[in-house]
């Protein structure tokens, strides 16, 4: 489970819920006027792959308006998910390479 330090005092919740799920919330960096900088690295490559994985949603919830999806069942919700975030995919690497944009 990835959270921010917002999730810090959750892991007994967490544990109870899902026992097998392994917890990637961020942890404090300063102890005591001591600043743990291999904690900080770590803290920061965890961020750095919520951000990641968090980016096609926000394109996805924005552009598309997906934030709110009414029940149609779940082959169909599912394929307009898939398709959402097929589209999703082609309008990232469109802007990472703006060769591919043009016919």
């Amino acid at each position: 489970m990835h959270g921010d330090r917002g999730y810090q005092g959750c892991a007994g919740i967490i544990k109870a819920k899902a026992p097998a799920a392994r917890d990637f919330t961020n942890r404090r960096v300063r102890k005591q006027g001591f600043e743990d900088e291999a904690e900080r690295m770590r803290n920061r490559a965890k961020s750095r792959t919520r951000a990641r994985v968090g980016h096609p949603f926000l394109v996805l919830k924005r552009l598309w308006g997906f934030a709110k999806v009414r029940y149609r069942g779940l082959t169909k919700n599912a394929s307009r998910a898939f398709t959402a975030l097929a589209m999703v995919n082609l309008y990232m690497a469109a802007r990472r390479e703006p060769a591919l944009a043009r016919p």
